[in-house]
């Protein structure tokens, strides 16, 4: 008898919902590996894709598998924890695996090229010496290395706490037993300041791996992590994906933040990944936060993760003062009131550094008619135009159209148009105004879009060059700013407003982080918070009691209205260029689904997305929600079938833990 023919199962870059069986080539199955890459033959094109596994049965008649055409790899591109980690990501986020693999790796392996030679920088000579802990820095450094395998550690510390000490000394006692460090940051703009604290600090190969890179630089920093040359990876969300040959403790920086969710496509949560990697490697995983997601605080009630509070700031370090300026009745200049003009001049004369925060670029949001009322809308979506004086045009800040400034207005011909609102823009203009003899520098999306603008500002900043800083949300996010001893929230009520159940959490997490960024070195900062809601109950409760309370009174309201982290939802996004049709197709979807959703599972909708038509695509969408994450699952996983069926002109994207719901 004849024994059974070996048949290798591989994952394809293809939107199809499985792998592919294919026939080896002769005499080569000992050599072949899982992780390794092959070219295959896939419909009248050849591809590159990756061996998941060698099995001796297939579902198709033998005479309808083809061979592979090569082995381009020697050894496994990807290791096996790694290889676990894509199908556990392929299952629960109900998405393609070859689509996962392939989207992840960098573009020269995808195109079935190898990477011999890698670029080693040259090593400091000397580290500084490291920092003296305080008892509970010294205590979350104690417990996090005395984890022998997995363990998920929340590092909830206030701003300045000193958290990033804490991931040094761990790293330095990993690196000392030949261990490899991954940290993530949440955007790019942390990406060279976190690079230069490590590489001062150890005297070690450090990757980088972020989507600036080169794809030949991008190729050479991945292999350094698989080999174990990099002692240290650092990287935005796609990091999570890069193999290490040693991995000693993964560490997200800014665990809250939600550029750890993917957006499109493969739409995947870094942070949650990080710690489902952390259970296949056995190492630690370190999320660190000074305003930790309501998940996570879930999770350590439920004790999933480990708690470590950083309680004071580090060193001599005082917490702000946070002063509250009743916006009513009262005059404002570009949205500034006269008490704040008045203290950004005492700090200025007193030699301190000043940041003005508003989450809006652009010079005002609206352009408005004086005579008939008419507005500058997009004509691809339900948004109104941004008007931009650097350059002089009107923006679509959803999907990038622009318009030059009409001279007159369309509708009456009258010549009296208005700028209304506020954006990072004006409010830099305004301040040029008033203090003309003061360097501003303003860091948003538009001001940081040429190469080294981002890392040339800050250094002007941390020079001392620029008095005045103006800020967008990229400026809230981990950045270390010595001499600030003002930090001004020009609209606090904007969080306050939105129908996403999630706003309230973000506003209170991107305040308390703006505020952070004040006295964190020998001088005690002061912030003044803008709003017309002074009496609003969530403001006034995290900024008399602070985050950690805040947190709280949200998980409870959370509760009380069954939404996550209580419940799990999976959103199933359409859209068209045709207004009914998806619309049609999702109200066919729930009717077809309607038998076969548990109990325990709730179906919401269709409704149309907060803004409708986006991009010149109209736009709906139907909520599952259920109390159980398997019963959810369960019924995602008849939904996927179901799906594959339907022959339809719209797109459709199904995102678990959706982050947008609106």
């Amino acid at each position: 008898m004849n024994p059974p023919p070996f048949i290798l199962r591989v994952a394809v870059p293809s939107p199809l919902w499985q792998s592919f069986d294919y026939l080896p080539l002769n005499a080569e199955i000992q050599s072949l590996q899982p992780g390794m890459r092959l070219k295959v033959p896939f419909g009248r094109r050849e591809t590159v894709g990756i061996l998941l596994d060698v099995v001796t049965h297939s579902t198709l008649p033998l005479s309808k598998l083809k061979p592979i055409i090569e082995i381009i790899d020697e050894v496994a591109l990807i290791p096996a924890s790694l290889l676990k980690l894509y199908c556990w990501a392929s299952d629960y986020y109900h998405y393609p695996i070859g689509e996962i693999i392939l989207g992840s790796l960098p573009r020269l392996f995808r195109q079935g090229k190898t990477i011999i030679s890698e670029k080693i920088e040259e090593l400091n000579q000397a580290a500084p010496p490291s920092l003296e802990l305080n008892e509970y820095q010294q205590n979350a450094v104690n417990q996090i290395m005395a984890s022998k395998g997995f363990q998920t550690f929340l590092l909830a510390g206030v701003t300045g706490s000193g958290k990033t000490e804490v991931y040094l000394r761990c790293i330095e006692k990993l690196i000392q037993q030949e261990k490899q460090a991954l940290i993530l940051v949440p955007e790019i703009g942390l990406t060279p300041q976190t690079l230069n604290r490590f590489r001062e600090r150890f005297n070690v190969p450090t990757a980088v791996l972020h989507s600036s890179l080169t794809d030949k630089k991008r190729a050479q920093a991945w292999m350094m992590a698989k080999r174990g040359t990099a002692k240290i990876v650092i990287g935005t969300r796609s990091a999570i994906f890069t193999p290490l040959l040693n991995p000693g403790i993964i560490i997200l920086d800014e665990e809250h933040d939600t550029s750890f969710k993917q957006q499109s496509g493969f739409r995947y949560s870094a942070r949650d990944l990080a710690v489902m990697r952390g259970q296949f490697e056995n190492i630690p995983v370190v999320l660190g936060s000074a305003t930790p997601s309501l998940e996570s605080l879930y999770n350590v009630e439920r004790r999933r993760y480990q708690l470590l509070s950083l309680p004071g700031r580090a060193g001599k370090a005082k917490l702000p003062s946070l002063t509250i300026v009743d916006l009513r009745q009262k005059k404002l200049i570009a949205g500034m009131s006269e008490d704040l003009l008045i203290s950004i001049e005492k700090h200025i004369k007193n030699k301190g550094q000043v940041l003005l925060f508003l989450n809006r670029r652009g010079y005002a949001p609206t352009l408005l008619c004086h005579g008939c009322g008419w507005v500058m809308h997009c004509d691809r979506c339900d948004a109104r135009l941004t008007l931009h004086y650097f350059p002089k045009r009107l923006y679509c800040h959803h999907c990038g159209a622009a318009k030059k400034i009409p001279p007159t207005c369309p509708q009456c011909h009258q010549q009296e148009l208005i700028d209304v609102g506020l954006g990072t823009e004006r409010l830099e203009a305004a301040l040029q105004q008033r203090f003309p003899n003061d360097d501003i520098v303003r860091i948003d999306r538009d001001s940081t879009r040429t190469k080294n603008s981002m890392e040339n500002k800050l250094n002007l900043i941390h020079n001392r060059e620029a008095p005045i800083l103006i800020g967008t949300q990229m400026i809230a996010k981990g950045h270390h700013f010595s001499h600030l001893t003002l930090v001004a929230i020009i609209d606090a009520d904007s969080g306050l407003y939105s129908a996403d159940f999630r706003a309230t959490e973000r506003m209170g997490q991107l305040l308390t982080q703006v505020a952070g960024r004040a006295g964190r070195v020998d001088r005690q900062g002061e912030v003044l918070i803008q709003t017309h809601q002074p009496n609003n109950p969530f403001l006034t409760l995290l900024l008399q009691e602070g985050y950690e309370a805040f947190a709280q009174a949200l998980l409870k309201e959370r509760q009380l209205v069954q939404l996550p982290p209580f419940t799990y939802l999976a959103l199933l996004r359409t859209e068209a260029v045709k207004q009914n049709l998806p619309l049609d197709f999702l109200t066919k979807i729930k009717e077809l689904m309607v038998n076969e959703l548990k109990e325990e599972v709730d179906l919401l909708g269709p409704v149309s997305a907060g803004m409708e038509r986006k991009a010149g695509r109209y736009r709906y969408q139907l909520l599952f929600q259920s109390k159980h994450r398997k019963h959810l699952h369960s019924v995602l996983n008849k939904l996927i079938s179901l799906l594959a069926t339907q022959r339809t002109k719209v797109r459709w994207s199904l995102d678990i833990d959706p982050q947008e719901t609106i």
